[in-house]
């Protein structure tokens, strides 16, 4: 019977010293397979080419190229690779800046040894990553995003809350039928609310509404 393929693993850390600590750890299971040690994105993105791994382990703070930015090289050059961040901080504009250039989740630093395999292993099948502590930051970092985006529409074009609430649908390419049955409304009342969207956007259709709306956004 053939020995099953381990899942490679790349750590990243400018910490030599920690890098080869998480490295150790990993080893102990035999399921992983440690391809190297890096110590930015650069030197990730060298060594990838040597050997290519199944999941990269970045720190999210590095010098030269951070885990954000190496994060976007990464997905764009080898898109197959899952890319897992490592962190002890909960920063959520380097969470979500992450997660937006295709990281696969989030990691502790100080999570144990059995928790990190274990993460390692779901990320490689596909899963997202997120500590409790991680998903609460990111859910209160969308609310206030989205609360932006809400205020900026209202006073750009003085929409009122449903407006606002159906602009944002026709942005993220909601037809009148799903955006009627979304919000329980009859067609026609959509269809009225639409209309007087494309009034206060100064706009002839659809698409040039939905331009106006980006714009502002």
């Amino acid at each position: 019977m053939a020995e099953e393929r381990k899942i490679k693993v790349l750590v990243v850390d400018d910490q030599r010293e920690l890098a080869e600590e998480i490295a150790s750890v990993l080893q102990t299971d035999d399921e992983l397979e440690v391809t190297g040690v890096a110590l930015d994105g650069f030197d990730a993105l060298d060594k990838m080419k040597e050997n290519l791994p199944d999941v990269a382990l970045l720190d999210i703070r590095m010098p030269n190229m951070n885990g954000v930015v190496a994060t976007r090289r990464i997905k764009e050059e080898y898109p197959d690779v899952k890319v897992v961040i490592l962190t002890t901080f909960d920063d959520s504009d380097y969470i979500l800046s992450a997660i937006n250039n295709g990281a696969s989740g989030y990691l502790l630093k100080d999570m144990g040894a059995a928790a990190m395999v274990s993460a390692i292993k779901n990320a490689y099948v596909g899963d997202t990553i997120l500590p409790s502590k991680i998903a609460r930051r990111i859910t209160a970092a969308a609310q206030h995003v989205a609360a932006d985006r809400e205020i900026k529409l209202a006073r750009a074009f003085s929409l009122s809350d449903r407006e606002v609430e159906i602009a944002l649908m026709m942005y993220e390419g909601f037809t009148n039928r799903q955006i009627s049955s979304a919000l329980k409304l009859s067609e026609g009342t959509t269809r009225n609310y639409v209309s007087s969207i494309y009034e206060k956007t100064d706009s002839e259709n659809r698409a040039e509404a939905v331009q106006a709306i980006k714009k502002v956004l």
